[in-house]
């Protein structure tokens, strides 16, 4: 028995030294088998079969947690495809904050980073014991905010709008799903727009998208602190609280400004609604996908705001998506020490490690050359121009799901395009993180070193 116990436990350990092959496949047989269910003719409201390409799209928006959209999601879809929708959206939303917190967990056991994930981080196992917290820690904070933003939502739809309960409460639990899960998906032909200077709407859907991209590993030890209170902030928790409240700040003044007399968005608002607004808008490309203006009637730099906001994306091992507010910081924090001079880039009274910033470097170099390769494919294939291709690309690539409302109009081969994107942009970046941290080589030897011309 015991040698049969050994070389089935041998089997098993593949699996586990190649987390990201396991990350892939699993979300990949989600997306196959959501669109297996949205193919059938009970998920469309007419009773027809859907096609193989914008169920694939769909299915693929919803695991991936973006929210572009190939066909009117309260006019196509039935009340079971809508349902549908919403689990794949919250598979989609847990499984990626449950899978990045365990390779969090994984890369520290072999790097030697203390993430304090869990209580016992500090002895740097991965036990059954620790893999059941941190799945019911994130299921528990998940749930938490989502029955929050429900109630909320709720009560408005009832009280302040004349729905009946019912339809209140599917609605609410609908978009408090999808707003935690940074995911877009909306139940109105409008998005949001209905709801623009509603702040019972829009502001639990915006803190619920804010919650939901921060990641786990924040909340983790904010809920830590709140016991104990005290001890250190982890790196990671400073530079993402700090780079998030930054770019949450930056985004809102930007937005607001920019469209501030704009007659096709925020111009014909009183103060507090154009205020209401541009903080909404200047949460959303921080990879939520609802809109509460027309972004197609947007200004250009108001688009190119947005472009870099939601490839930067929001926190790691959370539900938003893009390169992460981290690599970011990160990036900025090697370019500062290289003007300063510095030998070595110190953030926050920590050294960084040469391989951390080779991460960092390479998971934003990569994701700029996927952007830029999918933005050159879509060119060609419609008669867009560039801004909004741009636009569009970044958005499916960073798991945004805003839109200048050309996705419906972009050939089937486009569409396929935007699914590799929204399947690369969810993945890659944690899947690329965690297989660069564990693999881990020494070189037995150096060759002549040698400085070639920079700039």
């Amino acid at each position: 028995m015991v040698p049969h116990t050994t070389s089935g436990l041998h089997r098993l350990l593949p699996t586990w030294r190649h987390p990201a092959q396991v990350v892939v496949t699993a979300f990949a047989l989600a997306i196959l088998a959501g669109t297996g269910l949205l193919m059938l003719p009970v998920s469309s409201a007419s009773g027809d079969v859907t096609g193989i390409v914008p169920a694939l799209f769909t299915a693929t928006s919803a695991v991936c947690v973006t929210g572009l959209i190939v066909v009117d999601t309260p006019l196509y879809w039935s009340t079971f495809g809508e349902v549908v929708i919403l689990g794949l959206i919250q598979i989609g939303g847990l499984g990626i904050m449950t899978l990045a917190s365990l390779l969090g967990m994984l890369i520290s056991r072999r790097i030697g980073l203390k993430m304090q994930l869990n209580a016992q981080a500090e002895t740097k196992t991965l036990g059954l014991g620790d893999v059941r917290k941190v799945v019911s820690g994130v299921v528990r904070v998940s749930l938490i905010f989502e029955v929050v933003t429900a109630v909320f939502l709720t009560v408005r739809f009832a009280t302040g709008y004349g729905e009946d309960w019912g339809r209140a409460a599917y609605h609410g639990v609908f978009h408090a799903v999808s707003a935690f899960n940074n995911a877009g998906f909306a139940l109105y032909t409008d998005s949001l727009m209905r709801y623009a200077t509603d702040p019972w709407v829009c502001l639990p859907i915006a803190l619920a998208v804010i919650a939901g991209g921060l990641g786990f590993p924040v909340w983790f030890e904010l809920w830590r602190h709140r016991r104990r209170g005290r001890g250190r902030w982890s790196l990671h928790a400073k530079i993402t609280l700090l780079a998030t409240g930054a770019l949450l700040a930056i985004g809102t003044f930007a937005v607001t400004v920019a469209e501030w007399g704009n007659p096709e968005t925020l111009g014909p608002m009183g103060v507090p609604g154009k205020l209401l607004a541009g903080f909404f808008h200047g949460v959303m490309p921080r990879t939520a996908g609802f809109n509460s203006l027309d972004v197609a009637q947007m200004e250009s730099g108001t688009l190119l705001i947005n472009d870099i906001l939601m490839f930067i994306g929001g926190g790691s091992a959370g539900t938003a998506g893009g390169i992460k507010v981290t690599t970011f910081a990160l990036l900025g924090f090697v370019i500062l020490a290289e003007i300063r001079g510095e030998p070595s880039v110190h953030v926050m009274g920590r050294k960084l490690t040469p391989s951390t910033q080779r991460q960092a470097l390479t998971v934003a170099l990569l994701s700029v050359g996927a952007v830029m390769s999918g933005t050159l494919i879509l060119l060609t294939l419609t008669p867009f121009r560039i801004e909004q291709v741009l636009f569009e690309t970044i958005s499916a690539f960073g798991t945004v799901g805003l839109s200048t409302g050309i996705t419906a109009d972009i050939p089937p081969a486009g569409h396929l395009v935007l699914v590799a994107l929204m399947f690369i942009g969810r993945l890659g970046p944690i899947t690329l993180a965690s297989a660069l941290a564990l693999k881990n080589r020494s070189r037995r030897y150096e060759l002549p070193e040698e400085r070639p011309i920079v700039g």
